[in-house]
């Protein structure tokens, strides 16, 4: 069954005070700065939307505190999809589902990227499946909507700053409404 905004909203109310795993933000917290990294960056509706869901699948899917730290890959990229398709474009899903492939991507395509991952990125990335190989790298860069992808876990990554102001949810909420498959154009 698909969410709508309000039953976004609502789970980011009920969840989105849960700490992000390891780092000085909330659920919540890394959502809003995401988008707001995204909008920065003069992202469209659609892009600004996949940066702030990009995680949904966290507090659709609660593994509790650091999965990673007990051997746990939750999937999360994959486990928001059923619950926003029909909602927003294969645009938005695509770069939600591969954004943690884009990790795997900017390890194989950057020298100096896997370093500068904080310690639970480390831990998820073995749990991901490791660093693509050089044919991996560019068979990924081959999918759907790849590229949005690389930006969205680019943003993702830098979407850890304690304390950081940002728009509210309500904010980004109204412009995903913008780009929801049954907004009037």
């Amino acid at each position: 069954m698909a969410l709508t905004l309000d039953d976004i909203s609502a789970l980011f109310e009920r969840k989105g005070a849960a700490q992000y795993s390891g780092e000085p933000v909330t659920q919540l917290e890394h959502a809003l700065q995401c988008a707001l990294l995204a909008e920065q960056a003069g992202a469209d509706d659609e892009l600004v939307t996949a940066a702030l869901l990009h995680d949904l699948g966290h507090l659709l899917n609660d593994q509790g505190e650091s999965p990673t730290l007990r051997g746990i890959d939750d999937l999360h990229q994959f486990y928001a999809l059923p619950f926003l398709r029909g909602l927003f474009s294969e645009r938005v899903l695509d770069a939600i589902r591969w954004h943690v492939d884009a990790k795997r991507y900017l390890c194989a395509s950057r020298p100096d990227y896997e370093a500068s991952l904080s310690d639970d990125s480390k831990r998820s990335l073995a749990l991901q499946g490791g660093v693509f190989s050089p044919a991996d790298a560019r068979a990924f860069l081959d999918r759907p909507h790849a590229q949005e992808a690389v930006r969205v876990r680019l943003w993702d990554d830098a979407a850890k700053q304690a304390g950081l102001p940002t728009p509210s949810l309500g904010h980004y909420l109204a412009r995903a409404r913008r780009c929801c498959m049954d907004s009037p154009a």
